[in-house]
């Protein structure tokens, strides 16, 4: 698990793909001079114009070449760098991480940069007069051509990065990394039991049991953990763990990351390897925790009602896509399960739930959406769409509490007659459709 997380995280910063660009662009110059050693004769008597260029004209093309598109590379990071700050502060600071995870961005730059490697290994190679003289022709050739290649690709650059950073693009991205999370971390349907609670009903009938604590030994981010090691160790020590702390939670390095029930001495044993299990980081991660894309779409909808900013469309556009989300997690099994051993319990795990999700979608929007008559209608609309994806009576219920108390800002923020009569009039809507559970069709998830 740290393994695949450790070469996620690499795939994901901003220096490994221009690296391997470079890397390969350097491959394909030596591949091509070689080519040229051997067929240099042949190829310059055959096609003369094409290939036939001096030392000095091969030398003043490439370094042409070369020195335009280092240019062009620190060309392409500021402007990178540019739509990064833009994009911090008009929407939030959490999607910088997108930006630099980005691999079109980090294919430009790497492009760019490889293309100027290409050019200063290809020059390195030519000589001309008393030097023997030999002049990569073919590897010239292609120096022009990745040139071309290069202007093209400046063009894409600068047509994506205007498409981008608009609030459409960046909320898109962040819901589809989220329901890919979604759809990684909850493939199985919830069915007939419902998901909550079983933990906790462990947790309460465990409750007199001698519980030591296991500190962290690291203040940041749960970003990972190593689940079945955990079970591993439990059952290698005949104990119980439970867990404190859950994926996207914030640790203080003293304070409980696990409970067990064990002895002084067993804590001391154990407390270094259960911190090995856990990667503790600087920021939350979408892949493990479908919460924080859920937060970062939250804090662009908060940006969009903040009176600086008032943009009722981009709060719209943020609560249609909570609500894809929230569609795809209202049938999916949510809660962690226990972790048992051959059905005697071993660790008692700590995840999110559907309550929980829901009420980090919408709580806070409607908490800043006062007197906001567009947006407390598309969240109640939200909710009816949200309904029509679960029969769980106890999912069903927090969408029932969630409408109410949208209601309730509504009576109390809007001044408008009128206004107040739409909004009673869609909250009746959605009363009688959560009344009426749905009739659950077998289909194909959709992004």
């Amino acid at each position: 698990m740290k393994l695949a997380f450790w070469w996620q995280e690499t795939r994901a910063s901003f220096w490994f793909l221009p690296a391997l660009i470079v890397l390969d662009a350097v491959a394909l110059a030596a591949l091509l001079i070689t080519l040229d050693f051997h067929f240099e004769s042949n190829l310059a008597e055959r096609w003369p114009l094409l290939f036939g260029a001096g030392a000095d004209g091969a030398r003043g093309l490439l370094s042409a070449v070369g020195g335009s598109m280092v240019t062009v590379a620190g060309v392409v990071f500021s402007i990178t760098l540019v739509a990064i700050a833009l994009t911090s502060s008009q929407y939030t600071s959490r999607v910088i991480r997108n930006f630099m995870s980005d691999h079109i961005n980090q294919s430009v730059l790497g492009t760019f940069v490889g293309i100027f490697a290409y050019c200063l290994v290809v020059l390195r190679t030519i000589r001309g007069g008393d030097e023997g003289g030999f002049v990569p022709t073919l590897a010239v050739l292609g120096a022009l051509i990745l040139a071309f290649v290069g202007i093209g690709v400046l063009i894409y650059f600068i047509h994506y990065v205007s498409t981008s950073i608009q609030a459409s693009s960046i909320t898109a991205s962040v819901a589809r990394e989220t329901l890919a999370a979604v759809d990684h971390l909850f493939p199985e349907a919830l069915g007939d039991n419902p998901d909550a609670g079983s933990d906790d009903q462990y947790g309460r009938a465990l409750a007199m049991q001698p519980w030591l604590a296991i500190p962290a030994q690291k203040t940041g981010y749960i970003e990972t953990i190593e689940s079945e090691q955990l079970l591993t160790l439990a059952r290698a020590h005949a104990t119980i763990l439970r867990m404190e702390r859950g994926i996207g939670d914030f640790v203080v390095a003293g304070t409980p990351l696990v409970s067990a029930i064990a002895t002084e001495s067993l804590k001391e044993a154990i407390t270094a390897k259960l911190n090995a299990l856990y990667v503790i980081g600087r920021q939350r991660t979408v892949e493990q925790d479908a919460a924080f894309g859920v937060r970062q779409i939250v804090d662009i909808a908060m940006k969009a009602l903040s009176p600086g900013v008032n943009d009722t469309t981009t709060a719209i556009m943020c609560v249609d896509y909570l609500t894809a989300i929230l569609v795809r997690l209202a049938p999916r099994r949510i809660a962690a399960a226990p972790g048992l051993d051959e059905g005697e319990l071993r660790v008692i795990a700590r995840g999110p739930s559907f309550g929980g999700l829901l009420a980090e979608a919408f709580d806070q929007i409607r908490q800043n959406a006062g007197g906001n008559v567009g947006v407390l209608l598309r969240m109640l609309g939200a909710l009816e769409t949200i309904a029509t994806r679960t029969t769980d009576p106890h999912r069903r219920c927090e969408l029932q509490q969630t409408a109410e108390q949208i209601g309730e800002t509504a009576e109390r923020t809007v001044a408008s007659p009128h206004d107040r009569e739409r909004l009673g009039e869609r909250l009746a809507r959605v009363r009688e459709s959560l009344a009426t559970p749905p009739i659950l069709f077998i289909a194909a998830d959709q992004d």
